[in-house]
């Protein structure tokens, strides 16, 4: 028995060890991976889901209200000293044994329509609730991608600090046999050595860069954080996202039938007229019925013979039934508060659709003005390394062949290199302001 538990118990542990390792391989995520994993881990989303399993389950309590409650019980116990038979009605000084059973049942009529409209209001929180999920998905969704691109990005300026170095070390080599040939002053040597060292250390910056923007992702997943956490980057090409034609108002218009919030919003003014008409429910009359079973059972002689069980209960079985009507007078004000308030909270649904609204609108605004100047950004930035790049290598040959000091060679070369770093921010600015005006025109999340 002690070496089965063993093998379980070694079993068990392989398990979980396979388990995690399963969880977390972050090593290869491509971009569907990584939305996936970060709404299944995401906190805020599993507090909306849960908020809409509990407008459910608040449903279900109201619907009950519209169906009888039916209770059943019983009790037993003894008396002493001087109290009343239940059966025979004698004072006697006895100890008696009982057992009571006993059955209600109760129904609401009418109750001001507050049953319905409260029923009506949780449907319509129900709606709201699931609107809201799309939301907060649509919200991590879009952050997801901003953060997935910034890490495709800082590999791409890695790559940059990579390729300078390289050409910054084939330089330092061939000034070496220059100056070793005495073609070359030790002063362009030491120059480019130092270069060299300045380089190195904006790989190491880049390197740093994409660790943080990796932190970043990892963060915004919910997942540990892991050196060997990668991407699978896409071929991105700045020309297959193009920037819609649509203006400002029509892209607007159309946020205004897709956004989930907007609906939620809505529906919050719709939840809160219920709401006012609950409150006046309260001024009307309630009427209900009810419906009760009685029977009981003592342990005591009657007519000189003890009955048994059975027979008590079917001999002494009662019943009752009654009708309830509450006409409300005086309530110390509570109906007139609950309907102000109920006013108020709707007041302040109409301000919050109105806020959600202006919300919307000023984001679109600032997503169309940053994606235009996105665009015009990248175009400037390829005309920019076009001339830079043709410029560098007529000045790297000159540099060869002595015609220029190291001063004019180095600056070309940033120039040229720090061209490239601001087209590839300038590329990536793009395609992800793009995507944004995709996300509000209700196009897929997708690169």
């Amino acid at each position: 028995m002690k070496k089965i538990y063993a093998c379980g118990l070694v079993l068990a542990i392989l398990s979980v060890f396979e388990v995690n390792a399963q969880v977390t391989d972050y090593r290869a995520m491509d971009l569907e991976g990584v939305i996936e994993t970060a709404l299944e881990n995401n906190l805020q989303l599993q507090r909306s889901q849960v908020n809409l399993a509990s407008q459910e389950a608040s449903l279900i309590g109201n619907v009950g209200q519209r169906i009888p409650t039916l209770s059943t019980g019983g009790s037993t116990g003894y008396r002493w000293g001087r109290s009343i038979n239940p059966v025979t009605n004698l004072f006697e000084n006895n100890r008696i044994g009982n057992v009571n059973l006993f059955a209600n049942a109760n129904m609401t009529l009418f109750a001001g329509q507050q049953i319905d409209n409260t029923i009506r209001q949780n449907k319509v929180e129900i709606e709201a609730a699931q609107y809201n999920v799309l939301a907060t998905q649509n919200n991590i969704t879009l952050n997801v991608i901003n953060l997935f691109i910034n890490v495709v990005f800082a590999k791409e300026q890695l790559k940059i600090a990579e390729n300078q170095l390289a050409t910054t070390k084939e330089q330092v080599g061939n000034t070496i046999r220059l100056v070793e040939a005495g073609a070359l002053p030790l002063a362009n040597r030491l120059d480019l050595e130092a270069q060299n060292a300045t380089n190195e250390l904006e790989v190491v910056n880049a390197i740093n860069s994409l660790r943080i923007a990796k932190l970043n992702l990892a963060q915004a997943m919910q997942v540990p954080f892991s050196e060997d956490m990668d991407i699978v980057a896409p071929e991105l090409e700045a020309e297959n996202f193009t920037m819609t034609d649509s203006n400002v108002d029509e892209i607007f218009d159309v946020a205004l039938d897709i956004m989930p919030e907007i609906r939620a919003a809505e529906l919050g003014i719709e939840s809160a007229d219920f709401g006012v008409k609950i409150a006046k429910g309260g001024y009307l009359p309630t009427l209900g019925i009810g419906a009760s079973a009685f029977s009981n059972y003592i342990d005591q002689f009657f007519l000189g013979e003890r009955q048994e069980f059975g027979t008590q209960i079917r001999n002494n079985f009662s019943n009752s039934a009654n009708i309830q009507l509450n006409i409300p007078i005086l309530s110390n004000f509570r109906n007139r508060a609950n309907v102000q308030q109920a006013r108020l909270q709707k007041r302040l649904s109409e301000i919050q659709e109105v806020e959600t609204k202006n919300q919307l609108r000023q984001d679109i605004e600032s997503a169309y003005t940053n994606a235009n100047a996105a665009r015009l950004s990248y175009r400037a930035s390829q005309q920019r390394v076009s001339s830079l790049e043709e410029a560098f290598r007529i000045s790297q040959q000159r540099f060869d062949a002595g015609a220029i000091n190291f001063a004019d060679y180095q600056l070309a070369q940033n120039n040229f290199f720090n061209a490239q770093a601001d087209l590839i921010t300038s590329k990536y600015t793009y395609i992800f302001r793009v995507k944004v005006l995709d996300f509000y025109l209700g196009n897929p999340l997708t690169l």
